[in-house]
């Protein structure tokens, strides 16, 4: 099948009709109402509400190009419509197809500076968030768009309670802590990666963005003027530190991504929120062959193995994690940094290294079909500037030798010349049937839509700091559901089975401990969306093992999500479904609780139920068996930094 795999077809206008500012429009099932108008100085504001309660009091559009400021302007036109759209998805928190409907206004205005001739700013309301962005039309008297600096503010009506992760610079491999803040503590000299979640009296919304293409990475500031809200800064072209985009304007006219506000009454809202996705493009190609799944890994765990020994990147240890893998059911196995030949270490990229190449005392050829008579593929670790520099050859190498995907590391940017990469490199590993997994990356903006075979990423600071520091508490896991999840994927990397208490645990860098229980491990398997989920340990660590029957059986892409309960900094419960069945994660902060997992999503018919929760030790589990319908609740109870796994079958 072309294209219409992920399609989102069916799209049809409406109704469309011409209007003057001030302008209000509403979404579709009404919670959500949008005022666009204009202030004194002439420049377009917008307003949002939800049940008739200001969210975001009047904010300012602001940009400046390199002709000059273009933010106040003449209106000459607003036209508004409706549109409905059928998108179907592919490897994602849900699967088939869904309805979007949304209500779309464009202002069409000329600069006051007569810095161009025209200028348009597009708006949609949705029954979960708004969504706006600029666009320069062809007919606006330039040839290339140079923006200077997109000033665009998010005011806030209070003095709202968020969580944010303040990074601080534009090289950034995006890793940290997304910390409670309050509104009037967001500082004009901070730099506030994406998202930011914010609490109101009533609602939550999170600032996002996304189809992010010609363009820099969007971060947040605060106003600077005393006023209770963020502002948008852009990450700066690498050539003209002046400029954070630059492109030809074609027959299409140019222009930002979507910045997004997504909006709900709970977390949960947010969490189940298909928003992200669904401003981007489908795919254009064939995406039949993309098989999502879960992969042994030989990093993280050192690479640590029994008598005799520590292994490295050898023969010997990457056939010992491919039996581990094809004994386990797994799809893939992960081979790390080492392989290829004079690779360096960590983000090093020796001028005489060779990504086309296998080091000496590495077979390719023999590994892969090694691993395919255990029905397993493997994947390569690739530093991103030598990728670059060797992309067709290697990437042709990659699919002769029969390689199902890479992971590319150390980017660490997001830069407009960054985001150029990302899409070319989507584009031809897919011309390679190759998938793809990123580290040290930018925070996801839909991607992965236009690029299934773009499975998973980082910009998270996951499982590896385990290995040098005491950071990934049980509190940060919790609240990471709440706030980078909701951009997409996250290559946490879960499955560490080295289970201590907080008190109890070391900084080892091999082989690492992680200072959360078994349960809270096992959770980590449901609530955290990726399709490719690392099972990130050794392979003794696994040797009946408690609760590892759960993490070769639980799913990696799902059909539908929901959420149970929670908020960042408690604990969170997701329950997903594959086919006909269910599955539940649960993971809490430090302190011990009881949580209740009402069973209403089941539907009609009976389910067996594996509930798996903390034991007596971090490394045990408490396991029992029970029949339950949608009638039911299961209580659950999570340790200190615990958590629990629940698998449902129907019957």
């Amino acid at each position: 099948m072309k294209s219409v795999v992920a399609l989102a077809l069916c799209a049809c206008s409406l109704g469309a009709r011409a209007e003057t500012l001030p302008f209000t429009v509403g979404s579709p099932d009404a919670p959500i109402t949008l005022r666009l108008a204009q202030n004194d100085a002439g420049q377009l504001t917008y307003q949002i509400e939800r049940y008739g309660v200001t969210i975001f009091p009047p904010s300012a559009l602001r940009l400046r190009l390199a002709e000059g400021d273009v933010s106040s302007v003449d209106v000459r036109q607003v036209e508004a419509r409706n549109e409905r759209q059928v998108v179907n998805l592919v490897a994602t928190k849900a699967s088939g197809s869904h309805e979007v409907f949304f209500k779309e206004v464009t202002v069409t205005a000329t600069p006051r500076s007569n810095a161009l001739r025209s200028l348009q700013w597009i708006f949609r309301v949705y029954g979960d968030g708004i969504t706006f962005r600029y666009r320069v039309p062809p007919d606006a008297g330039i040839s290339t768009l140079a923006v200077r600096g997109e000033d665009t503010e998010f005011s806030f009506g209070d003095n709202y309670a968020c969580h944010g992760f303040n990074v601080g610079r534009f090289d950034s491999s995006h890793e940290g802590e997304f910390d409670p803040i309050a509104a009037r503590h967001i500082r004009e000299h901070n730099l506030y990666d994406l998202p930011l979640v914010c609490q109101t009296p009533k609602d939550v919304f999170a600032i996002a963005e996304s189809n992010l293409v010609d363009y820099g990475g969007l971060y947040l500031r605060g106003r600077g003027d005393g006023r209770l809200g963020v502002q948008a800064r852009v990450a700066p072209r690498l050539d003209d530190r002046s400029l954070v985009a630059r492109v030809p304007i074609g027959a299409q006219g140019a222009g930002s991504p979507w910045r997004v506000i997504m909006l709900g009454s709970d977390f949960g809202q947010l969490i189940e929120s298909n928003l992200i996705g669904d401003l981007n493009p489908p795919p254009d190609f064939d995406t039949a062959w993309i098989r999502p799944g879960k992969t042994a890994w030989d990093w993280w765990s050192g690479p640590w193995l029994p008598p005799p020994g520590k292994g490295g990147t050898d023969m010997p240890t990457i056939r010992r994690y491919v039996d581990f893998a094809g004994k386990s059911g797994f799809e893939y196995m992960m081979i790390d940094e080492g392989w290829c030949l004079n690779s360096g270490t960590g983000g090093r990229a020796p001028d005489d290294a060779d990504v086309t190449r296998a080091k000496a005392d590495i077979d390719m050829p023999a590994l892969v079909a090694y691993a395919a008579k255990k029905k397993v593929r493997l994947w390569l670790w690739v530093q991103w500037s030598l990728l670059d520099r060797q992309m067709d050859a290697a990437l042709a190498q990659y699919e002769k030798w029969g390689i199902a995907g890479i992971k590319v590391d150390f980017m660490d940017r997001s830069d407009q010349q960054m985001v150029d990469y990302y899409h070319k490199l989507m584009r031809k590993a897919a011309e390679h049937r190759l998938l793809v997994d990123m580290h040290g990356a930018y925070p996801p903006a839909g991607l992965n839509r236009t690029f299934p075979n773009y499975l998973t990423q980082e910009g998270i600071m996951g499982a590896e700091y385990n290995k040098w520091s005491r950071r990934v508490t049980a509190t940060h896991n919790v609240n990471l559901a709440f706030t980078r999840m909701l951009l997409g994927p996250m290559d946490y990397t879960p499955g560490g089975f080295r289970n201590t208490t907080p008190a109890d645990f070391q900084v080892v860098f091999s082989p690492p401990q992680v200072q959360t229980t078994r349960g809270h491990a096992l959770g980590m398997f449901v609530v955290y969306e990726s399709p490719l989920q690392m099972v990130a340990d050794s392979p003794d660590a696994y040797e009946n093992a408690a609760g590892f029957d759960f993490v070769r059986a639980v799913p990696t892409v799902w059909d539908e999500t929901r959420f149970v309960g929670g908020d960042p900094d408690n604990y969170v419960a997701i329950a997903r479904r594959k086919g006909r069945d269910w599955y539940v994660g649960a993971m809490g902060d430090e302190k011990a609780r009881a949580i209740e997992v009402p069973l209403r999503f089941l539907g009609d018919g009976k389910f067996r139920a594996k509930i798996y929760q903390d034991g007596a030790t971090p490394t045990t589990l408490d396991e029992s068996t029970r029949d339950v319908t949608a009638l039911d609740t299961l209580a659950l109870k999570l340790a200190p930094s615990g958590g629990a796994a629940v698998s449902l079958t129907r019957k």
